[in-house]
């Protein structure tokens, strides 16, 4: 039985960042950048680290992800890859899907390995519920995966794409950005309830996710 034709997407996009390791570098490098300047900028205390650090880790993956986006569709112009997708008889919905969840798999590797780091520079210890981390975190991540796939594979013709992928992603992605550093703020210091940021999150997602579907299919073959 033929898999779907978004897993050998994924499948291709997964062996050759295996190969390669550009995307996990780079982001890591970023990420552990903006975590070590910000901790050493703050010099933060225990008190004060949790107030600080739902937004420092929101713009870590932030840049993290944007140093990985604007690489998802170059390996698709090298050899005409990309000219070759339009004309292979999958849906153009696949080859996002495959995209959007390869980046997200890339990004979720990072964080992974920025998470025990980013605890031990800002002394946390989580005040709320530590497992709806794996619900915020997540679905902001997707947030700006879907985005910014979308949005590259939308200026991967310009000559100015590594610009023009930031000044377009983030005014989208700036609600679901406040609902990721809110929800995150607030199970780190257990001083609200985030179920309400998580819920945005999860509509943001579902929209979005939704839309750049519908719309890909045009983005693939316009010229």
């Amino acid at each position: 039985m033929k898999p779907p034709y978004f897993l050998i997407h994924l499948a291709k996009d997964l062996r050759i960042e295996w190969r390669s390791r550009d995307a996990v570098n780079s982001m890591l490098f970023f990420a552990l950048l903006v975590v070590v300047i910000f901790s050493l900028a703050f010099d933060p205390t225990r008190a004060v680290s949790r107030q600080i650090s739902g937004p420092i880790l929101c713009v870590a993956i932030l840049f993290a992800a944007v140093s990985a986006l604007n690489q998802a569709w170059a390996r698709e112009l090298r050899h005409q890859v990309l000219d070759a997708q339009r004309m292979s008889p999958a849906p153009g919905a696949a080859l996002f899907v495959g995209k959007v969840l390869a980046n997200f798999l890339f990004v979720g590797a990072v964080e992974l390995l920025l998470a025990p780091l980013f605890a031990i520079f800002y002394n946390l210890h989580v005040l709320g519920n530590v497992w709806l981390l794996l619900l915020a975190v997540p679905l902001g991540t997707w947030a700006i995966i879907v985005n910014g796939t979308f949005f590259a594979a939308l200026s991967i013709r310009s000559r100015n794409r590594e610009l023009l992928l930031p000044l377009i992603l983030f005014p989208i992605f700036m609600p679901a950005l406040l609902g990721m550093v809110l929800a995150i703020s607030a199970i780190l210091t257990g001083d609200s309830d985030p179920a309400l940021w998580i819920k945005l999150l999860l509509g943001y997602d579902v929209i979005f996710t939704t839309i750049s579907m519908l719309l890909f299919e045009i983005v693939l073959h316009a010229e």
